[in-house]
């Protein structure tokens, strides 16, 4: 006979399975669902994500860092605007290793999956079972929220993401590169793993374009679509070569009208997304999953883990720093797609201006790599 659990996790990618490794720390007895694969789940191969100080820490606790060879370090960040406009980060600046980790996603879950092997008290299902908490970690396409009654609020952006790899003539230095042009976003993110040094010649693309222009660019010859990425990125690493097949999903800015209700709560995209032009999208889920085990392993030893009151001091928890950085992306989205001036003169003046600006830059930069 199975037995009873304290929580059930709806989803069982990055942020489920993270989740699951914390409560089962505090000897709480997890259920995690496997779910489907999805559109979303196909892109995987081809994805990476940046990871801030903040969740490699996470991950390192629970033993879910993945090996050398599949995280590259960021030493510096180059955001380029429009019209001469520029911005630079530096992690020897910055007095730390890296400004963040970019880490592909297959070997990731695959880290975190080895450690659920050795964790007894977190069962694998194939269905949802009863629990008193059931966390919902399904992503933005998630079918559970509409049973707990939760609006889904999206605003869709004309704008769709292309993401694929590339291998480029010239070794990218372990610099994050991103450039602002016609109301598109061009970044290249640094790839070969920490011990290929910074003459790794690899990168991974997530290129923001407008919506009608998505097909044309997913269909064009890869000569061609090299070719495109070249001029927009300004011949900064040379010659591109396409390295895997290109994918794309559509861009958003969501929330859900609630978070919480009496046994129930929402983690990860499955509550919130935001435009990737920060690359914060999983350090948000991650932090959610932080947040809410602290939750759960303060409360008093009366309360139930499905307590209301207790889930909605999460909500209240994260939904400040969600809004804060969900405002600020949508605002430099909106920004950037103004095309008339004097739009692109402010921009870049406003771009050049922070470039200088000391301690609030600082201030910036270790909110994101998550570092108070």
């Amino acid at each position: 006979m199975a037995s009873a659990l304290d929580v059930c996790i709806r989803g069982d990618g990055i942020v489920g399975r993270a989740l699951a490794l914390l409560l089962a720390r505090d000897r709480l007895h997890v259920g995690l669902v496997s779910q489907p694969a999805s559109a979303a789940g196909a892109a995987a191969d081809v994805r990476a994500y940046a990871l801030n100080t903040a969740s490699r820490n996470l991950l390192e606790m629970l033993r879910g860092w993945p090996d050398a060879s599949h995280v590259t370090p960021v030493l510096e960040m180059q955001v380029h605007g429009d019209e001469g406009g520029q911005v630079r980060f530096g992690a020897q600046a910055q007095g730390v290793p890296a400004l963040a980790w970019i880490v592909e996603v297959q070997p990731l879950l695959e880290r975190l999956g080895e450690a659920l092997r050795f964790q007894p008290l977190v069962q694998l299902l194939d269905a949802p079972r009863s629990a008193p908490l059931t966390v919902v970690c399904e992503g933005k396409a998630s079918a559970t929220r509409a049973e707990f009654g939760v609006q889904y609020e999206v605003t869709r952006y004309p704008q769709h993401a292309i993401a694929a790899r590339l291998h480029c003539e010239k070794p990218h230095g372990q610099v994050a590169r991103q450039w602002f042009a016609d109301g598109e976003i061009l970044a290249f993110l640094p790839m070969g793993g920490s011990g290929a040094t910074p003459d790794g010649n690899s990168v991974a693309v997530v290129w923001s374009v407008q919506e009608p222009r998505a097909p044309d660019l997913l269909a064009m010859e890869p000569h061609s679509f090299e070719a495109q990425l070249e001029v927009v990125s300004h011949h900064s690493l040379g010659k591109l070569s396409l390295a895997s097949e290109r994918v794309a999903w559509p861009l958003q800015l969501a929330q859900a009208d609630r978070w919480c209700g009496p046994g129930w709560v929402l983690a990860g995209d499955a509550a919130h997304t935001v435009h990737p032009l920060a690359g914060q999208g999983l350090n948000l889920g991650l932090a959610d999953a932080r947040e809410l085990a602290r939750a759960l392993h303060e409360r008093a030893s009366w309360r139930s883990v499905g307590d209301l009151r207790l889930l909605r001091g999460y909500e209240r928890s994260r939904k400040a720093d969600v809004l804060a950085l969900g405002l600020t992306t949508d605002t430099l989205q909106q920004l950037f797609a103004q095309q008339a001036e004097p739009w692109g003169m402010l921009r870049n003046w406003g771009m050049s201006g922070f470039d200088r600006s000391g301690p609030l830059k600082q201030w910036v930069v270790r909110q994101a790599m998550g570092r108070i």
